[in-house]
């Protein structure tokens, strides 16, 4: 029996990152690999190697990976290991453009496999999947978000937020302006809606969430009355937006200003929004 073991995963200058997820900001990843034979026993391989994968799984082809990212490095020629062996390795300029991603109907993964070859007995293989976070600067453009909407003869409102680009710890700030109102509205809501696009024509899924809601007014509103915006992200779990992943999904983030009247009749305007992981500085 043979017990591949992991060290912990670092970057280069990065010693301290002992951790399961990746800054993909570096261009050299070091790991090593242990195998550990049974004490008193020796095993012998045809060679061992490691491959660093990057895969898309969608749910409704379960089972089936699409490899978007594949290295391998040759670890040990053929031999016999007697007792415990170390092997340290790189991989450098590394391809991970995308970020792990677990949701509804897909997963994009990171994983390194080793694999110790044998004759007349099954291989030895062992997986570690680790996460990828990629960053984005802060956008040099970032526009505000402005709008107005309504009912006619029954409601007219303006809304609008500070920006149309979010880091995943930001606070959406804003304002809605009530231009008209003959209806009564019964409260107010602002939800956070994440929609999830899988696969291509006749086989596209589209899956919706709503992550978050927030109430911004409870009672009716008058004629020129204005309800201030403030909600944090960072109590929420999103991630960044994805726009056609390998073309094989898509991740977009939804505000949508929810009113209901007394009647509990709905009325809803949604606005997109992107949401990017920004660097953090110590």
């Amino acid at each position: 029996m043979v017990r591949p073991l992991w060290s912990h995963f670092s970057r280069v200058k990065k010693p301290y990152l002992e951790r399961n997820w990746i800054d993909n900001c570096a261009e050299v990843f070091i790991i090593q690999v242990v195998i550990d034979p049974i004490q008193g026993k020796k095993v012998e391989h045809n060679g061992v190697k490691v491959e660093l994968l990057g895969q898309i799984e969608l749910y409704f082809d379960r089972g089936n990976f699409y490899d978007f990212t594949s290295l391998v490095r040759e670890l040990d020629v053929p031999g016999e290991i007697y007792e415990r062996k170390t092997y340290p390795f790189e991989f450098s300029t590394v391809e991970m453009p995308y970020e792990s991603y677990n949701g509804i109907n897909v997963r994009l993964r990171y994983i390194l496999k080793v694999t110790v070859s044998r004759n007349y007995v099954s291989n030895i293989v062992e997986y570690q999947e680790f996460c990828v976070h990629n960053y984005t600067p802060l956008p040099t453009i970032n526009n505000s978000i402005k709008m107005e909407v309504g009912i006619e003869d029954c409601l007219h409102i303006e809304f609008e937020y500070n920006k149309s680009k979010y880091h995943l710890k930001d606070v959406i700030i804003g304002k809605i302006y009530f231009l008209l109102v003959r209806i009564k509205i019964k409260n107010m809501e602002l939800e956070i809606r994440r929609r999830e696009s899988t696969g291509s024509g006749p086989n596209t899924y589209v899956e919706t969430e709503t992550l978050a809601k927030f109430e911004l007014m409870d009672g009716a509103p008058v004629r020129g009355e204005s309800i201030p915006i403030r909600l944090f992200l960072s109590p929420y779990e999103l991630t960044p937006t994805y726009r056609n992943i390998n073309n094989k999904f898509s991740v977009k983030y939804f505000l949508n200003l929810v009113l209901v009247d007394e009647e509990d009749r709905r009325y809803f305007k949604q606005q997109e929004i992107t949401v990017y992981r920004l660097q953090e500085t110590s």
